[in-house]
């Protein structure tokens, strides 16, 4: 049997550089060997594309040291990776790329074009919904045409801020207080503040800035945070849902990552039809941003209102040992190892429904 050949991509420029490594040597762990061959490919937080050996290189960090260059084939007849040592070329075929980048330029459709320019089919959704869902204000314009209840929001630009007072007072008359600030694409949680006066807000805002030109002011939600994965092509389906417990005032970048007392409960007990309106609202969004393959897509529930509240979506989640999104669908009797083949498998199959020309399913 000719085994097809996995490219696994992760690292990169964003904030989440370190979250894609993990996320890379779970993917890499559960490809089927039997199945495929795996190349591995690094981006150096500088920007340089390079070939990495193996799953122990990308724990150690000694990949940064590679000195073999690795570019995707700008021929599209090829479907190729380039890897380049000194004045040697060695061409290597890709059936299918598996990125495993968060955040800007991976999981915001800019390495997707890329992939579409070399016709090489990869994993997850395509250029529109990976753009419009990693853009956090764009997202909220889009699920504001569905009905579903979200926090009220104020958009900032980053030009605004050269007039803090009034801009300041515009979210105030808008809003009140606690407000969360978030830039507008960025990923885990970088950059995000909880803040409860004018003070605060200023500081929130310049630190938003930091991380991007587009700014989100949102009213603060009293309520259980809780995610729900989705899977799947024409006919994604819903998991079943997650709640976080975050250690810290909110589920921050640290609490994340750093803080062991953050817990995620699987399955957790909301009355009525909660659950069942997360896993529907998950689908409609899914299906409104054009999304294709996986997605992660959050949610409060009120305190006061037991109403369901969309917060944001996730077109690459991660695929860390305490990830979510693995989570969610191993409760539901599929494992690392499967989910990493579904999702390869459903790469394939979109390719073969467009003929690789083009982003729709």
């Amino acid at each position: 049997m000719n085994k097809k050949t996995v490219a696994v991509l992760f690292g990169g420029q964003s904030s989440e550089h370190e979250v894609s490594c993990v996320s890379a040597t779970t993917i890499i762990s559960n490809v089927n060997l039997d199945l495929y061959n795996v190349i591995i490919i690094g981006i150096t937080k500088e920007g340089r594309w390079v070939k990495v050996s193996s799953v122990e290189d990308i724990k150690s960090g000694e990949w940064l040291k590679s000195k073999v260059t690795a570019i995707i084939s700008p021929d599209a007849t090829q479907k190729s990776v380039l890897f380049i040592e000194g004045n040697k070329v060695t061409p290597e075929k890709v059936d299918v790329v598996f990125p495993a980048l968060h955040g800007l330029y991976g999981e915001d459709g800019t390495v997707q074009g890329l992939f579409e320019l070399a016709k090489i089919p990869y994993v997850g959704c395509g250029v529109l919904s990976s753009s419009v869902s990693m853009d956090k204000l764009y997202t909220k314009i889009i699920v504001d045409t569905l009905g579903i209840k979200q926090a009220k929001y104020v958009p900032v630009y980053k030009k605004d801020l050269l007039q803090m007072e009034q801009i300041v007072e515009k979210i105030e008359n808008t809003l009140k207080y606690p407000m969360f600030i978030k830039p507008s694409n960025a990923g885990s949680s970088r950059g995000i503040s909880k803040v409860k006066n004018k003070e605060q807000l200023i500081t929130g805002l310049r630190l938003a800035a930091e991380h991007d030109r587009k700014i989100l002011v949102e009213e603060g939600i009293v309520g259980r945070e809780v995610e729900c994965a989705v899977l799947g092509g024409n006919e994604p389906k819903a998991s079943g849902v997650g709640e976080i417990v975050a250690a810290a005032d909110f589920y921050d970048y640290d609490a994340k990552y750093n803080n062991n007392e953050s817990k995620t409960i699987i399955g957790p007990d909301f009355p009525g039809n909660v659950t069942e309106t997360i896993r529907e609202d998950a689908v409609r969004i899914f299906k409104a941003v054009d999304g294709y393959g996986l997605a992660r897509v959050d949610f409060f529930v009120e305190t006061e209102t037991g109403e369901v509240v969309f917060n944001e979506i996730n077109t690459l989640p991660g695929f860390t040992s305490i990830s979510m999104y693995p989570m969610l669908w191993e409760a539901k009797g599929i494992g690392k190892p499967q989910l990493v083949e579904k999702l390869i498998q459903l790469a394939l199959t979109r390719a073969e429904e467009t003929g690789g020309d083009k982003d729709a399913q």
